[in-house]
């Protein structure tokens, strides 16, 4: 069922050479195949859940049943990413992007019909859940494709920085388009785009046969595996820390919106949000074009530590300066934690589960930032302004001391090897 995967030879890729940057990267053979319609087709996640807090503010009057309708599609989201990428990796990208891109199309066009029909918030809330449930888990497939384009290349963590710098360039521009069309246009401009983008996108991505990751004719993994990329110790290690990644995604929207509404200028939460988003780029660009020699281990949590301490620094600013300041080093202390995250399941996980496993990370960061918005919002309401930034302080120290305590956890399994830059490896398996 699966295609069969056209890639080149590692020494045709890359020259290994000690400083392999952006440039080789994006000269890998097939590359721009699925770059391009990966952008495309990632572009309306970032959309989906300002789109629906517009709408249903819009047509309920209520910031709480907005935000809990957008809740309820992000934990869905997060909930059944895991078992669209177990999916993917044994039937194949395609055999789940064609009907997972219809699904979500229609889910999220009638959850739009709903709201504008004024239904009341439980059916919004069995609309959210099909909507988030299908959201097609692009960025993850796409570093499935890397994975095997690439192989052992020392490019792989230059490929893990550029899908983060992709990320948050999504990030960026997903949510202002979603926002001027819905205040622009109508309000449910939003989520009729999204939906149309998905339909597009998707498709577009899904016809990229040649570079998608190869099953066996049975719809196994390589070798007859039946391997779940959740039986892997280390990649529960990165769910925890992913989770605490998410914690600061949803604590900073909030609690940034909540602290700018308090001085009288909500104008500014765009731009101390895009100081956050900046600073997160940077680091990404950064990260990836340095030659890295140490484990990848010891950068995740040499970083991490850095992630916990700033982010635990956010709630003692009382000036607009001083948070934006902090939302900057935030923001860069993110990118390497993530990139490093993704760098490890390279050497921690099968190739026949790796889609899983991206979607596993995926899907934490999604489920710690419900979670963090609405724990975020509750702080915000009820106690001081700014305490909400007491979410990410609390979600990250708990993942910072999970990642001490379970660290041995996180080594490269018997049979990889690390390589320049200090990624870890397995030895690529032949398949069918």
């Amino acid at each position: 069922m699966g295609s069969a995967v056209t890639t080149t030879d590692p020494a045709k890729t890359s020259t290994a050479s000690s400083r392999p940057g952006y440039g080789q990267l994006l000269r890998t053979r097939g590359a721009w195949t699925f770059l391009l319609p990966g952008f495309a087709a990632r572009q309306p996640f970032a959309m989906l859940t300002i789109s629906i807090v517009l709408l249903v503010q819009h047509t309920t009057g209520s910031y709480g049943a907005a935000g809990a309708t957008a809740a309820v599609t992000g934990v869905a989201m997060a909930l059944f990413a895991p078992y669209s990428g177990r999916l993917a990796d044994r039937h194949g990208q395609r055999a789940v992007l064609l009907p997972g891109v219809l699904v979500h199309a229609l889910a999220g066009l009638t959850l739009t019909g709903l709201a504008l029909a004024h239904a009341p918030l439980w059916a919004l809330f069995v609309a959210a859940v099909p909507t988030g449930a299908s959201v097609p888990q692009i960025g993850p497939m796409v570093r499935a494709r890397w994975g095997v384009t690439l192989k052992d290349s020392p490019l792989m963590t230059t490929a893990a920085a550029f899908e983060s710098v992709t990320d948050e360039l999504t990030f960026v521009f997903g949510p202002l388009l979603a926002t001027a069309l819905c205040t622009a246009v109508d309000p449910a401009a939003g989520l009729f785009t999204e939906a149309a983008l998905t339909l597009v996108g998707g498709l577009l991505f899904a016809a990229q046969k040649s570079t998608q990751p190869a099953v066996t004719a049975g719809g196994g993994h390589a070798r007859g595996e039946h391997v779940s990329a959740l039986g892997v110790p280390g990649v529960r290690v990165l769910i925890a820390v992913f989770l605490g990644i998410g914690s600061v995604f949803g604590g900073m929207q909030v609690s940034l919106a909540a602290f700018t509404e308090s001085i009288g200028e909500p104008g500014l939460n765009g731009v101390l949000y895009g100081t956050f988003a900046a600073g997160n780029m940077l680091s990404g660009v950064v990260c990836g074009a340095i030659a890295w020699k140490a484990a990848p281990q010891r950068r995740l949590l040499i970083g991490y530590t850095a992630l916990a301490l700033t982010a635990s620094a956010l709630w003692t600013a009382h000036s607009v300066l001083l948070l934006a300041a902090l939302g900057l080093l935030v923001g860069m202390c993110i990118a390497p934690a993530l990139i490093t995250g993704y760098t490890l399941v390279e050497g921690l996980v099968p190739a026949g589960a790796r889609t899983e496993a991206f979607t596993w990370l995926t899907g934490a960061v999604a489920l710690g930032q419900a979670a963090a918005v609405t724990v975020a919002g509750q702080l915000e309401d009820h106690l001081w302004g700014g305490a909400g930034f007491l979410v990410p302080l609390t979600g990250t120290v708990l993942a910072l001391l999970a990642l001490v305590a379970l660290r041995s956890r996180l080594a490269v399994r018997a049979g990889s090897r690390t390589v320049a830059r200090g990624v870890g490896h397995r030895a690529p398996v032949a398949v069918d």
